[in-house]
């Protein structure tokens, strides 16, 4: 069907005035906030300011016409524009046009990675970030971003990317700070805080209704902008210190590829994987949040190809790689976004800013899109998240503290390969050794739980173990070992039940090990028996040779297997009450 190409054709069939009501205010509102948002991450990406407004046009009209979510607002966000800053400084300084080539080139490979992912619905490879791991990033990237930003708040020729770099440059150049500049930084971040629970109190004090106080609030943004900029228009500000933006090339983004450069590319392919991923992650996980609120779906593959395409816009437009930011797709919401209509009326407003209005940011001060910046991070850190994760697994709470530290130390792109790294070689030593379980019945019914847990009955010719685990190469051995010394320690042993219940897949070096099971135990004249074996598990035995070599049977239940096998013991203790001692919890 045309519209599983044109996914725009879904929602534009049954499109009524009211959604064009809801759409345009909604993208009045997010137009407010991303002009100037837009300027900032762009700052911090080490790009002209016209990258950020241009990364929210022609990528704003593709994710609207492929997209799935009706909220999620795609653009500039700070973490990605990080990324693209670290990325595209491996090969140029910030201001050099090799540096702009890089960060085009970063947004076209990224979109083109996305595009191929969802074409063929390799989605669920962002599922190997863990969130552990993208919570440290994210952490750690929020402190960094906000260390970057302190040259511009500062007016001090602080430089560095990492916090080793950064420490002492700031210690170097302290004493070279313009005092203007703080101030200026001072007045603008304490205002922008304040605006974010005060503005919409004192608003609602004036006699506005909560809803209208709340949606005027998110002009915070602009009220900053247009308050700085006529600061330093009025008083000079900018022939005494204070840093502005210039002039911003009026009109509309060109269109075309950037020059092809093979080497260049295949020096950013692994960073634009990254913050393809990355992109991905957060906006999927943005937009699965919202879309839940209205009891609504949104399909990931088709995020990928969208957010893919509007990456690719950007790449043609001069503009910088983008995705979905948090902050701006929680407003669209707030203010009724319907449709993903609302992000293409986004794109049209800012173009029209891009052609009218530029002439008016000349005076904008740097300082005022460095606060903002801040402001916007704020959110991203999470510092209790390190210790509550560690209380609950070390694994987890190791992989998040590496993924910080290395991306605080090192580079944001080190650390996240670190804590992907970390996470993978974690899951693979503790499945490497998977709990088993001995299992015996609990009297007076037909369950089976771990005889270290529980007041439970076993017959001494029977050894039943389960294993909690899917059985591959890296525990296979485990469970032969296992069953091994139960042989070597019971010497009235005449049936080994492998009790397959948490057993969802057997890969073939398990496939052997079971294999190994069975002929060892067939030499010492014990029988191998199986029970409670998965279909789709089943299906797989079936295609080997295993199930026609097989000493024992295969059971459906751990108690069909007892009772055939020790129904001396089974069946009393079936019939018999319960144990009056007291079990412990599992």
């Amino acid at each position: 069907m045309l519209q599983n190409f044109l996914p725009f054709l879904t929602w534009a069939r049954r499109y009524t005035r009211a959604d064009l009501g809801n759409d345009v205010i909604a993208a009045l509102v997010v137009t407010i906030m991303l002009i100037p948002q837009g300027m900032a991450y762009a700052m911090l990406a080490g790009l002209p300011a016209q990258a950020g407004l241009y990364g929210a046009m022609l990528p704003l009209l593709l994710y609207a016409m492929f997209g799935s979510s009706p909220s999620l607002a795609v653009g500039p966000v700070a973490v990605v524009a990080l990324m693209t800053a670290a990325a595209a400084g491996t090969v140029a300084e910030i201001g050099a046009p090799g540096f702009h080539l890089a960060a085009l080139w970063i947004a076209l490979l990224s979109g083109s990675l996305m595009l191929a992912l969802g074409l063929l619905r390799l989605g669920f490879l962002a599922n190997f970030l863990s969130h552990p791991v993208i919570s440290g990033f994210i952490t750690a990237a929020g402190i960094l971003i906000a260390a970057s930003q302190l040259r511009h708040l500062l007016g001090a020729n602080i430089s560095g990317k990492t916090l080793p770099e950064v420490i002492p440059s700031l210690a170097a150049n302290i004493s070279g700070l313009s005092a203007l500049t703080v101030l200026l930084s001072a007045l603008v971040l304490g205002f922008l805080f304040w605006s974010r629970s005060g503005m919409a109190k004192l608003l609602m004090r004036l006699g506005l209704s909560g809803p209208m106080a709340k949606l005027l609030a998110k002009t915070a943004l602009l009220i900053a902008v247009v308050g700085s900029t006529l600061l330093v228009w009025g008083f000079g500000l900018n022939t005494q210190g204070v840093a502005i933006v210039g002039d911003i090339p009026r009109g509309l983004p060109p269109l075309g590829l950037p020059e092809f450069d093979l080497s260049l590319i295949q020096l950013l392919a692994v960073p634009a994987l990254m913050i393809a991923i990355v992109g991905y992650v957060e906006s999927v996980s943005i937009a699965q949040t919202l879309a839940a609120k209205k009891r609504q779906s949104i399909d990931p593959d088709r995020e990928l190809v969208a957010l893919g395409l509007a990456n690719l816009g950007a790449g043609v437009t001069q503009a910088m790689p983008v995705t979905g930011g948090l902050s701006r797709s929680i407003v669209n919401y707030d203010a009724g976004a319907a449709t993903p209509a609302a992000g293409a009326i986004t794109a049209v407003l800012i173009g029209i800013a891009v052609v009218a209005l530029t002439p008016l940011m000349f005076y904008l001060p740097r300082a005022t899109l460095a606060a903002i910046i801040i402001v916007a991070v704020v959110s991203l850190l999470d510092f209790r998240a390190l210790p509550r994760t560690w209380a609950y697994s070390r694994a987890d709470g190791a992989a998040m503290a590496a993924t910080m530290a290395v991306t605080l130390l090192i580079g944001v792109e080190q650390g996240l390969l670190a804590g992907v790294g970390l996470s993978l070689f974690l899951y693979l030593f503790r499945t490497s050794r998977p709990h088993m379980a001995v299992v015996g019945q609990v009297p007076g019914t037909e369950h089976f739980r771990n005889v270290d847990r529980h007041a439970v009955v076993t017959d001494p010719g029977v050894f039943s173990i389960r294993v909690d685990e899917s059985l591959y190469f890296p525990n296979a051995r485990a469970l032969e070992d296992r069953i091994v010394q139960a042989l070597a320690e019971a010497p009235a042993l005449r049936h080994v039940v492998l009790q397959c219940s948490a057993v969802n897949y057997i890969d073939a070096s398990a496939l052997e090990s079971l294999e190994a099971i069975n002929d060892r135990l067939r030499a010492a004249d014990v029988a191998f028996h199986l029970s409670e074996v998965k279909g789709p598990v089943m299906d797989q035995l079936e295609r080997s040779h295993f199930l026609h070599d097989l000493t024992g049977q295969v059971y459906l239940t751990q108690f069909d297997a007892m009772k055939a096998l020790a129904p001396d013991v089974t069946e009393p203790c079936l019939r018999a009450a319960r144990c009056d001692s007291r079990l412990r919890t599992v």
